[in-house]
């Protein structure tokens, strides 16, 4: 891929697949939201994902794909970066002078250490402590699973700290996506930024309110 052959291709590549997580990030949360619906609400929209068979697994398949060659080339650049004259490495960080901006390597290694635990908590469903069983309309009772879960502090805290890297890690992608694409100006930055934090923000309120929702007891089985 010619994409792949220059710095700044694959900054364009690492952006965009880091756009289109953001957006899968965005309609999980508004699914995993149904559990405040009530039980029937969250179980009824895991049984629809499982009605669709072999089109969740392609989609699976497809974030993956874009997971690996977003952290691939995300280790990738932040190695040339360091490895770059005095000069270029020093233009470089001015972008980059946030506490967001200078962790992004290391938020996202957090992010993806997450993401393994988390298919090993709610996928492969290893992790101890979940209660696993059906609902009265015989479907897999996700809700009861989650408030099984969420009841222990040490899970609930695995989970709100992932996603308070998350927000770091999103306010400075966001807006970094618009000046990689060559879309930010001395105008358009500071929109650009806000929309990043804003974005943040309410993927962290989002998520973080389910676990809290449950330790809390405002969600109970």
């Amino acid at each position: 891929m010619s994409l792949l052959n220059n710095t700044v291709g694959r900054k364009v590549l690492m952006a965009i697949t880091g756009q289109l997580m953001v957006f899968f990030v965005l309609i999980h949360m508004l699914g995993n939201s149904s559990i405040f619906i009530g039980p029937n609400g969250i179980n009824a929209y895991a049984e629809h994902l499982h009605s669709l068979g072999f089109l969740v697994w392609i989609f699976r398949a497809i974030m993956a794909m874009l997971l690996v060659i977003h952290v691939v080339l995300g280790i990738q650049i932040s190695l040339e970066n360091r490895a770059a004259s005095p000069t270029d490495y020093a233009i470089y960080n001015k972008l980059s002078t946030t506490f967001a901006g200078k962790t992004m390597l290391y938020s996202g290694l957090l992010l993806l250490v997450f993401i393994i635990f988390h298919l090993l908590h709610f996928t492969a469903r290893i992790i101890p402590g979940l209660a696993l069983g059906v609902d009265a309309q015989g479907r897999f009772d996700v809700y009861s699973m989650m408030v099984s879960s969420f009841r222990y502090g040490p899970i609930t805290a695995v989970y709100v700290a992932a996603m308070i890297v998350l927000f770091f890690h999103l306010s400075h992608g966001i807006q970094s996506f618009f000046q990689t694409m060559g879309w930010s100006n001395d105008k358009t930055r500071p929109i650009y930024i806000k929309a990043g934090i804003a974005t943040a923000v309410v993927l962290f309120l989002g998520y973080a309110a389910i676990p809290l929702s449950i330790i809390s007891g405002f969600l109970k089985s």
